[in-house]
């Protein structure tokens, strides 16, 4: 057994999977997948990332205008920088993916659903 031993360790040296020595890009957001595709998505990912998890562009939704009030707040108490030329295309990705949805209310549910009172009218259901 002592002989084998040194083989059995190059062989478990061998056989481990490369590894990556290749250092992350610091520039890319780690969240940056979370941002559907589209024109603008870099630079959006690029801008809002250095300040914050793309996770608060994510979970809200507003209109063009009501975007522009958000980087207009930003501006004034977080010392977001001005954007510049950059914020039409910024403010064009916003408004074409992260709109205001229709109504929050869910659909009606199908009749054969409800409950038997609703569909007959009666109170308690049939006597």
């Amino acid at each position: 057994m002592p002989r084998l031993y040194p083989l059995l360790m190059a062989l478990v040296v061998l056989l481990q999977p490369p590894v990556s020595m290749a250092e992350p890009d610091p520039k890319v957001g780690s969240d940056a997948h979370a941002l559907p595709p589209g024109e603008g998505k870099v630079l959006v990912a690029a801008q809002c990332s250095l300040c914050h998890s793309l996770a608060l562009v994510t979970q809200n939704r507003a209109d063009r205008e009501g975007w522009r009030t958000l980087i207009r707040w930003m501006q004034k108490k977080h010392g977001l920088w001005e954007l510049g030329e950059l914020e039409a295309p910024i403010l064009d990705y916003l408004e074409n993916h992260y709109a205001p949805l229709g109504s929050g209310r869910r659909p009606p549910l199908a009749e054969h659903l409800l409950p038997v009172s609703a569909r007959t009218g009666l109170e308690y259901g049939p006597p």
